[in-house]
């Protein structure tokens, strides 16, 4: 099925060259009699790569059929990341380069958006923020708790991230996953 470009709205997901891609940002310019120009920023869900794209008023790109679906990470071996369908149990096998930095805020047992283009594995959508446990951080010196003086704390799945000097070894964090943030503590 054909898009008109002024359907390239943030979010809308297209196929261009065969590749599918997401709109991050749209721009559209009217030219009085000429039509209009839209000025998109796409980020392809094959390799993440984020590109600028200008389309004239009158063009068209397909829609992509992606599908997705919730599965369960299972485990990981270094290089690929194995994910299970709790429906079916059907089995997935993912490229560590796929998952990326999203492995820092998934454990064995998670849920994720597991998305499909052509039946194979594109893409990983974690849940926005997600719960892990501090391993280790370094106590804060008494009286210096002012929460703008933030510490090193390395998390469950061994990433590590900047924390405000009040959380403690043992603790239960929300983090961003879009940047790797500090958001609140979890309260058990």
């Amino acid at each position: 099925m054909a898009l008109s470009i002024t359907n390239l709205k943030k979010g809308t997901i297209f196929q261009w060259e065969g590749e599918p891609f997401r709109v991050v940002e749209y721009n559209q310019k009217v030219m009085g009699r000429g039509g209009s120009i839209v000025n998109v920023r796409v980020k392809s869900l094959i390799d993440g790569k984020v590109l600028e794209k200008t389309f004239k008023g009158n063009e068209q790109v397909d829609s992509a059929d992606v599908t997705g679906q919730t599965v369960q990470y299972l485990y990981s071996d270094g290089s690929t990341f194995y994910f299970m369908n709790e429906e079916t149990f059907e089995q997935f096998e993912v490229p560590a380069d796929l998952v990326g930095d999203g492995a820092g805020y998934i454990k064995e047992g998670d849920r994720v958006q597991l998305q499909f283009f052509d039946g194979k594995p594109i893409n990983i959508e974690l849940p926005k923020n997600v719960p892990l446990k501090v391993t280790y951080t370094e106590n804060a010196v008494k009286g210096d708790t002012s929460s703008s003086i933030t510490k090193d704390a390395t998390l469950e799945t061994g990433v590590t991230i900047k924390v405000p000097a009040f959380i403690k070894q043992g603790d239960v964090i929300s983090v961003d996953t879009t940047n790797g943030t500090y958001r609140e503590r979890v309260k058990e």
